[in-house]
This record gives C-alpha cells, structure tokens and sequence, in this order.
C-alpha cells in the first residue's frame, strides 16, 4: 500500500502501483521516495517507514500529486513559471453536482467564500452560474467518475482539482461527510480553498501553515491565508489593486496542516556537474515513457527535475542505455513507449533501458525519407506525428501512411515561426508546450499562435538558468532577475512572464475529463494544420 501512495503522489514511478511488480523495485530508489516524503512532509529523514511516516500516509488529503513530474523539486521556481495559469481575471464556476447531505443554498455560500480566499490577495474575481460554458466545473461525485482518478470512500483522498492547462475542474468525493462550520466530519470551505489552489495553479506547498499543504488536518475556526499561498498566487497573477474582489472575506473555515523545507520560490540548486552550467549546448532531450525527462551531452546523461539536474547526475550514457553510444544527434519516445535515438546513419530503439534486438539499424530502413546526421527530434502533441529538424528544412513522418514522408517535405523550419534554423534538441515538455533548444538558450513554442511565444523575460532564454539550475548564469540577457524583484514586478508583467496554460485564454469549456481535453486539442490542432500545412 505505502508504494502505491507513494506513487500516486509522485514519489515513485507510476510502474509501483502494480503490485505484481513491486519486487522490481530497488532498494536505493524505494528508500529514496520515502526520503523525499520524509522531507517535504517536515518529518526526520530516515528512509523508514516509521511510525510517523506511517501516520501521516494514514490521514485524509488531496488527491493531487505532491510532485507534478516523478523525481521533482516540489513547487519549484521553474516550475511555478512553467506551470499553468488563466490569463483572463474574470472566471466563472458552476456547481453540476451537489453533495447529498447538505442544502444547495449553504453549498453555494461556502463555494463562493472558498473563491474568495483567492480574490482578496488578487484582482481576480469568481462569478458563479448555472449553465452554459465556465472556466472550472464543481462536481460531487464517488468512486470511479470519467477522469481516470476514482475516489475511494470516506477518509483517505478528499477531492481533487486540474490546473488550468487541464481545464481547471475540482471534484469532491461525496462519499465524504462535509460539513459547514462543525468540528464533525470534512470542512467543505477549506477543502474547496485548497482544491480552487490547483485550479488557478497552484500546486501543493511544503510549509506546514500554508492552505496549499496536501494533508488534512480537521476544522480550524479561525482562517488566514499564509504569506506562502500569498506570495504564489500573486506570482501568477499579480497583486490586488483594486478595491473590489468578489465573495465574502472569510471569517471561519480551517486551514492545512504545516510541513517544513524551503519556501515556494526560492531559487534552484546547483546542478552537481558545473561542466553544464559552463556550456549548456546539450545533444538531445526527451521524455522517457515513465515520465522522466533526460538530456544528453556528450558521453553524459542527465535527468532534470522540475527546475534544476537531479541529484547524482551526470551519469554515463553507457551505463543508463547499456549498446547507445555518446553524443547522439536526436531521441523521442513514441506513444507505444518506446525510445528512439539517433547518430549519424544510425538509430536504435529501446523499451526502458534494454535495445530491442538487431539494433541499431539504418536511419533509411528505419524512417525512409527521413535524412542522416539530425539535429533534433520529438513527437509534436498536435498530430502525435513525428517532426525531424536538420539545418534549414524539417520533415513529418507519419508511420501510418505509405509513403510515411510525403513528398511536399522537407519543409523551411522558418513555417514554425521565429524557430532558427540547426536547432539542437526539441520536446513537448509535460505542461503542453514544445521547446527548441540551440546553443545555450532555448525557445518555447505557442502551438495555439505557431509561433515563438510572447513573454517577459522574452524567448529565447538561456538553458542554463531556467532548466538545469545554473545559478552563475543569466535568467535573461541581462542579470539574474532575483525573487524580490520577480515577486514585486507590476501584475500586467507577474500575468504574462510564466511557462502556463496552453489554451485555455479567454475562450474555455467545461473540460471533464482528460480524453475530452485532448479531444478539444485534436479538434484545435486539425485547424493548425490545415492553417499551416505542417
């Protein structure tokens, strides 16, 4: 059970949760997840499971991950910058499902109060409605309910809620008995604060006093924002300037339970290898299939966490993909979960860390159309097609046709608008957006505008900084922007500087699940194409 947990919140990789494979896991990586429990939870870091630690996996909480990506740095600088946000201040809500034990008249009072915890601190204001398109759908439901992440009864995990890339949605378990104002059963107003945190993305905070902590702690009549959940919500949208804000200032409810270790936004560690920090050029970069995300250098690979290079990286290519050579030119891992990489005339694949039989082979048997010696690769999440980039020209090859290349190809890497040409490295990262590395910055591509992606600080950014942690270089093309003055930019700058939402703007729909949301996407990126002919 405790590996399960610990997978679910994205201590361990998603393979732990099925216990026929449980004995796979090695002692060194399993003593390693509840190390990482230990520590953001504030506990003593024994790597045991305790009886602490036992305790505090025993208590009710939020459903949502404490690591976004497995092996991340909780809430990093990085990622609050890459995660997502709305970029409109006026939202709108609806309750679709109403709990059974409670009047509809009290739900809603104690919906709109939990908004406005959010509103004070901001200029974002929350309007409810009844029907018709909203930006984030509120349902009590039970068990399993259309988005792949089933409630399991009282106790346990409370409710959970999508950051706005995913649609913004929060759903209660109502096999929970909530209540209003009462020491008895499951405060309906803090947990719906927490829950509209995700919504608005905020992920979960390691300091115990803080609303967005993922543990349940019990009734609390006496409410107050801490300055963490301050401080990151007006990161992302900026700070309160009018006199406004919509619902009530609470006066009761409760709060989350503390843990300790490093505020919200304090900058990224030091990449164990400074080798990368003096040149951040890399060969290649690519989500595997378990979730992680790796670079290559030279005979060195790394693998990053949400805003720095994990800890006892680098590592020998040779080690971690026993048969691959160094320096390789391109890799992406295909939706049947294989990896593929390429050098010279060569590619190879691998399922995990094992080559397939009779690899390598030739790059013209493999991907025929597809030229020698690549500089980048990735698999864009428009078409699923796969996107090969060699100096000025890239190619689209489709697996399922005949021929896989068509013959209007190689196209101008100037169709991706503001790209430069003899890119490096290219992947769409977990939060929806593509992005080219050269030399040593990087660029992040708006598939909604095709286009290099409007920012402050503008793209390109240096790699150095924003993706490995490099703290001795620049986060612009001027000096390193510390947190004070990032925290203290005005809220039009606070707005419109982070790596947030793919889609979701002005125009929203109630996006219930994640098939529905990748549907939309389908629907969106089939106009693009058509636009674009890529």
């Amino acid at each position: 059970m405790q590996k399960i947990y610990l997978s679910q919140f994205g201590y361990l990789p998603a393979s732990a949760r099925n216990p026929s494979l449980g004995g796979l896991l090695d002692a060194s990586t399993w003593t390693k997840a509840v190390q990482d429990f230990q520590s953001f939870a504030g506990l003593n870091v024994t790597g045991e499971l305790d009886e602490e630690t036992m305790q505090l996996m025993s208590l009710p909480r939020c459903g949502v991950r404490d690591k976004v990506g497995f092996g991340s740095d909780n809430r990093s600088k990085r990622y609050a910058l890459q995660g997502s946000r709305w970029r409109v201040k006026g939202l709108t809500y609806k309750i679709s499902k109403y709990p059974k034990r409670l009047k509809r008249a009290d739900v809603d009072a104690e919906i709109l109060r939990a908004f406005s915890v959010w509103s004070e601190f901001t200029d974002l204001t929350f309007t409810p409605k009844t029907t018709g398109p909203v930006h984030i759908e509120i349902k009590f439901v039970e068990s399993e309910h259309g988005d792949g992440d089933a409630f399991d009864g009282m106790g346990g995990t409370l409710a959970h809620a999508f950051f706005p890339v995913f649609g913004g949605d929060a759903h209660f378990d109502d096999a929970e008995l909530w209540t209003i104002g009462s020491p008895r059963g499951t405060n309906l107003f803090q947990v719906a604060a927490h829950e509209f945190g995700h919504s608005l993305g905020l992920s979960h905070s390691d300091v115990r006093s803080a609303l967005m902590a993922p543990f349940y702690r019990g009734f609390e009549p006496v409410f107050k924002l801490d300055s963490d959940d301050v401080l990151a919500i007006q990161a992302l949208y900026g700070k309160r300037t009018t006199q406004g804000g919509n619902g009530l200032n609470p006066t009761s409810g409760g709060a989350y339970p503390k843990t300790t270790q490093k505020p919200v936004f304090s900058p990224p560690k030091t990449p164990r290898d400074d080798q990368l920090c003096k040149d951040p050029k890399i060969d290649a970069l690519f989500n595997s299939a378990d979730g992680e995300t790796y670079a290559f250098k030279g005979n060195k690979y790394y693998r990053l966490t949400e805003n720095s290079v994990a800890d006892g990286y680098p590592k020998s290519i040779s080690d971690g993909w026993p048969g691959l050579p160094g320096d390789i030119d391109a890799a992406f891992t295909y939706k049947n979960g294989k990896t593929y990489f390429f050098k010279g005339t060569k590619y190879w694949r691998y399922n995990g860390r094992s080559v397939d039989g009779d690899y390598p082979k030739e790059i013209s048997e493999g991907f025929t159309g597809v030229p020698d010696h690549l500089d980048a690769a990735m698999v864009w999440g428009g078409n699923g097609k796969i996107y090969f980039f060699k100096g000025s020209k890239f190619w689209r090859f489709d697996p399922l046709k005949r021929p896989p290349v068509k013959s209007s190809y190689p196209k101008p890497i100037s169709n991706w608008e503001g790209l430069p040409n003899s890119l490096d490295a290219a992947l769409q990262y977990t939060n929806g957006y593509t992005y080219f590395f050269k030399g040593d910055k990087y660029y992040r591509f708006n598939d909604r505008t095709f286009a290099v992606d409007y920012a402050d600080p503008p793209f390109p950014r240096p790699s150095g900084h924003w993706w490995f942690g490099c703290k001795n270089t620049p986060s612009t093309t001027g000096n390193i922007m510390d947190n004070t003055e990032e925290s203290n930019l005005p809220s039009s700058y606070n707005y419109d500087d982070n790596d947030d939402a793919l889609l979701f703007d002005a125009a929203f729909v109630p996006l219930h699940t994640l098939w529905l949301i990748l549907l939309s996407l389908a629907i969106h990126y089939s106009i693009a194409w058509l636009e674009y002919d890529i």
